[in-house]
């Protein structure tokens, strides 16, 4: 009877805990409003030592059929692909295959001209190479993908001059891990999506886990999002809107710097592995999450495929976001306190935000300040509405109701909501905007990253 009334308390106990935990209310209330706003389209999960705390949908994963997203919807990680680049080319140094210090004329002796840059350079992003992405855009046929051996073509061919020396300092570089793609191939035999799912994604069962170019190789995959940027009125559309010389359009054949596709849950298994020896162990995660020394004395901030860091508040970070064609992706590892947070989003319209600060406040229980907006109708909005212009500045901005909210939307530009607060005051925090309408004589006082202009009213 003892024993049972103990456990009944115990359970009562750990029932009240449960409900005094306000992180999932918290959560969902920032994600709830930013989709209200449009600047948030996704997923996320939470969890704070593996338990999730939060997991929900948000929005719509094709725009065209208007299926929903849910938790098991598949989206493109963008740049978050780099860590399994990188895990990619661990394994083979485990394996012995390769060596982090061997220069990348061993395995791309086109590209001997970089004389001493090694894998290490390229896995930290100290090498110095110089953009690929600007290169095509000046040098390549549009009309056709590019691969990854064409970035290797095209270096040889034109043989662009490095930025700096190896391990001067950081500088990111796509290139970088489109080479350590190459590589992967190179000595592993096998394609790079073949060799990230059989040393990551199979033994991690990350069944929704896989190399796709959506453009390049386009299938029918149940269930993936699609990604979305925005025309010059502010409407999604798909990238090839756009046609094919867009950069989203003719480099989608390249692999290592993005391409890789997940879900909240593999991404989940990811985390929980990089805790065990399953795919690494502790000497090699020490590497992978350990910032690289730069000549320069101010370091890389970078690991292997990771953005790595520590503070008082958090303990050591580790983290990466990613952006492309229309996806908008970041994952958090509180290393120290075993905290963890994934957002993924199909939608880049230039009103979509990461709201990582927030999130990471709300998981470590500190006070998150809410600005309290004012709610108005259609009609009294109206009022703010017109063409609005300053000599001095270059675009005019003309401010119309759309849907029941103040939209702003300068020349040639996409249309961005504005939040309404008190005393006439509409902001647009992404772009730091803040506007202040004095309907008496029809202007507003504009301020945007600390400067400040008077817009007047076309009559």
């Amino acid at each position: 009877m003892k024993k049972t009334l103990l456990l009944l308390l115990t359970f009562a106990l750990f029932q009240t805990l449960i409900a005094q935990d306000k992180r999932p209310e918290l959560l969902d209330s920032l994600f709830t409003a930013l989709h209200a706003k449009k600047q948030f389209n996704g997923n996320v999960l939470v969890a704070d030592k593996g338990e999730v705390i939060f997991k929900k949908s948000y929005g719509i994963a094709n725009e065209e059929t208007q299926q929903k997203i849910n938790n098991e919807t598949i989206f493109e990680l963008a740049s978050v692909s780099k860590q399994f680049t990188a895990m990619g080319i661990v394994t083979l140094q485990k394996a012995g295959k390769l060596d982090y210090d061997d220069k990348i004329s061993k395995y791309i002796p086109e590209l001997d001209f970089y004389g001493d840059v090694t894998i290490r350079h390229l896995l930290n992003h100290t090498g110095g190479l110089p953009d690929y992405m600007g290169l095509f855009e000046k040098k390549w046929d549009k009309s056709k993908f590019a691969t990854n051996q064409d970035i290797i073509n095209i270096f040889a061919t034109q043989k662009p001059k490095a930025n700096f020396k190896p391990n001067r300092k950081f500088e990111y570089s796509n290139t970088g891990y489109a080479l350590l793609a190459s590589i992967i191939e190179k000595v592993s035999g096998k394609s790079f999506s073949e060799h990230l799912a059989s040393t990551i994604f199979k033994p991690l069962s990350m069944n929704n886990t896989f190399v796709y170019r959506s453009r390049y190789e386009s299938r029918d995959i149940d269930n993936i999002a699609l990604g979305y940027i925005a025309d010059n009125s502010g409407n999604k559309v798909r990238p090839e809107h756009f046609g094919n010389q867009i950069p989203f359009y003719y480099l989608d054949g390249i692999v290592g710097d993005g391409m890789v596709n997940s879900t909240l849950d593999d991404l989940l298994k990811w985390d929980r592995a990089l805790y065990t020896d399953q795919l690494v162990n502790a000497d090699d995660k020490a590497v992978i999450f350990s910032e690289a020394e730069t000549k320069d004395g101010k370091g890389s901030g970078y690991g292997f495929g990771w953005g790595v860091g520590a503070s008082e508040k958090y303990g050591r970070i580790a983290n990466h976001s990613g952006s492309w064609a229309g996806n908008l992706t970041f994952i958090e590892r509180q290393l120290d306190n075993d905290k963890t947070f994934i957002i993924l989003q199909n939608n880049d319209t230039g009103l979509n935000v990461l709201p990582s600060k927030e999130v990471r406040k709300i998981l470590n229980d500190e006070s998150l300040e809410i600005k309290k907006t004012i709610k108005l109708t259609a009609e009294k909005l109206k009022k703010y509405t017109g063409i609005f212009s300053n000599e001095n500045f270059p675009i005019k901005i003309e401010f119309f109701v759309k849907d029941g909210v103040l939209m702003g939307q300068g020349d040639g530009q996409g249309a961005f909501p504005l939040d309404n607060y008190a005393n006439h005051t509409f902001k647009f925090d992404p772009a730091q905007i803040s506007l202040v309408f004095n309907l008496e004589d029809d202007t507003i006082d504009f301020t945007q990253g600390g400067q400040s202009f008077m817009f007047k009213k076309e009559k």
